[in-house]
């Protein structure tokens, strides 16, 4: 990931966001609807994911696979809040980790399959961390926007 921009053409910005309404529609369609052939449209998917601009990837429905507890949690620290932040990351049940400003030094986000998973990952994971020194759950109660649409508009 780099911290300059990636300026993207029209054309890109068609790609992707044929590519975000259907991840696996088909080149050649794809290239029908931005005006280039099945070969162009490949080598620009391929050169937006070398870039690191562009994943291909499934997004699952958790409540539908059984993960009925989704909480961020707000997590205050002592110490080096970004080596905490790697440590979070390493641990599986978490699949968002962020550094911030304001009042929580790191922001996670956990998908759990229940409230007793929640509150064993939060004392035997998260809060047994070296540096945490408070934390603040916020539980979802429903989700309602969840879009991966940025840059295209």
């Amino acid at each position: 990931m780099t911290d300059q921009p990636f300026a993207l053409d029209e054309v890109s910005k068609g790609i992707i966001e044929a590519l975000q309404t259907d991840g696996r529609r088909s080149y050649a369609s794809v290239g029908k609807a931005v005006g280039l052939s099945e070969a162009a449209v490949r080598n620009r998917v391929q050169r937006l994911s070398e870039a690191g601009i562009l994943q291909i990837v499934a997004v699952t429905d958790p409540l539908q696979l059984g993960f009925a507890r989704q909480a961020m949690i707000g997590i205050r620290c002592t110490g080096d809040s970004a080596e905490l932040a790697e440590r979070l990351a390493a641990i599986d049940e978490i699949d968002y980790v962020v550094l911030t400003a304001g009042s929580f030094d790191i922001v996670i986000e956990v998908v759990c399959a229940d409230d007793g998973e929640l509150l064993d990952l939060l004392n035997k994971k998260v809060r047994a961390q070296p540096g945490v020194t408070t934390t603040e759950t916020m539980v979802y109660l429903k989700l309602v926007k969840q879009q991966y649409n940025w840059g295209t508009t």
